[in-house]
C-alpha cells in the first residue's frame, strides 16, 4: 500500500519521490485516494493564500495561488486542458480529433480554453473570503480530483495509453468499490469543513465530470488522459464558481 501511495503522489504532484516502472498501475489501484491528495494540495494552497492575502492585493494573490496549484501538479493537467480545447474545436472524425490532441502545437481552441479557464479560476480565488480561504481551497481541490475518479469510472478508454490503466481500474466491482471509497473520503472531508456548501460544491463537481464524459464520448468516442486532465482544471473552475455563488446567496 505504501508503494502505491508513493507512486500516486509522484504521479499527481512534483513531490520528489522516486517513480518506478509500476507508477501508473500502482496509482490506478489507489485512485480512490485522489481526493485525499487533492485535500493536501488544497491545504498547501489555502495556507499560501491566507499568508499572502495579509499583505498583497487579492487579484495578485489569486494569480499566485493558481500558479502554485499548477506548479505543485507539474502542469500535468494543464497540457490536457489545452489539448482538449484543440480537440473539441477540430473538424472531422474522432480519430482526426485525437490526432490533433496529440499534436505538440497548441491551437486557438486550446489557447482560448486555457486562458478563459485560468483567468476565471484566478479571479474566483481572489474573491474567496478570508475566513473560508483554507477550507474553500481544500474542498475545491478535492472536487477537482474526485472529478477525475468519476470520469475514469463513467468513461471508456479510447485506446491503450496513460489513461487506460485508470479507466480499467475504475471498472467492474472493484472500480465501483473504489468510486464509493472516493465519494466517502470527499464528502467526509468537505461536509465538516463547509457543511451544505461543501455538499453542493462536490455535487457540482460530479455534474461537471459527467458532462465532460458525455462531451468526450461524443467527440472522441471515449475518454483519454487529456480529457481527465482537462476535467480536473475545468472542475476546479466550476467548483470555485459554485462556492462563490453559495457564499453570496447564503
Amino acid at each position: 500500500m505504501l508503494k502505491e501511495v508513493k507512486n500516486l503522489l509522484s504521479f499527481l504532484t512534483i513531490i520528489p519521490l522516486s517513480m518506478d516502472k509500476d507508477c501508473l498501475t500502482d496509482a490506478a489501484k489507489v485512485m480512490f485516494l485522489f481526493p485525499l491528495v487533492g485535500a493536501f494540495i488544497g491545504l498547501l494552497a489555502g495556507l499560501f493564500d491566507w499568508v499572502t492575502s495579509q499583505f498583497l492585493p487579492s487579484l495578485v494573490v489569486g494569480a499566485l495561488v493558481l500558479g502554485l496549484l499548477l506548479l505543485i501538479t507539474g502542469l500535468h493537467h494543464t497540457d490536457g486542458l489545452l489539448d482538449f480545447g484543440d480537440g473539441i474545436m477540430a473538424q472531422g472524425s474522432a480519430e482526426r480529433k485525437i490526432e490533433i490532441m496529440h499534436d505538440q502545437l497548441t491551437g486557438a481552441g486550446g489557447l482560448s480554453l486555457g486562458i478563459m479557464t485560468f483567468l476565471i479560476t484566478a479571479l474566483s480565488i481572489a474573491e474567496l473570503r478570508t475566513d473560508i480561504i483554507i477550507q474553500g481551497l481544500i474542498v475545491v481541490e478535492i472536487s477537482a480530483k474526485l472529478s477525475m475518479v468519476i470520469g475514469a469510472w463513467a468513461g471508456k478508454a479510447v485506446h491503450k495509453g496513460m489513461s487506460s490503466s485508470f479507466i480499467e481500474a475504475m471498472h467492474g466491482k472493484k472500480g465501483t468499490a473504489r468510486l464509493i471509497a472516493a465519494l466517502v473520503i470527499s464528502f467526509g472531508i468537505a461536509v465538516p469543513l463547509l457543511w451544505l456548501a461543501g455538499v453542493v460544491t462536490l455535487l457540482a463537481a460530479i455534474m461537471v465530470s459527467l458532462i465532460m464524459v458525455g462531451i468526450s464520448h461524443r467527440h472522441f468516442k471515449g475518454v483519454t488522459g487529456d480529457v481527465l486532465g482537462a476535467t480536473n482544471e475545468l472542475t476546479r473552475m466550476f467548483s470555485l464558481i459554485t462556492l462563490l455563488a453559495l457564499i453570496r446567496w447564503v
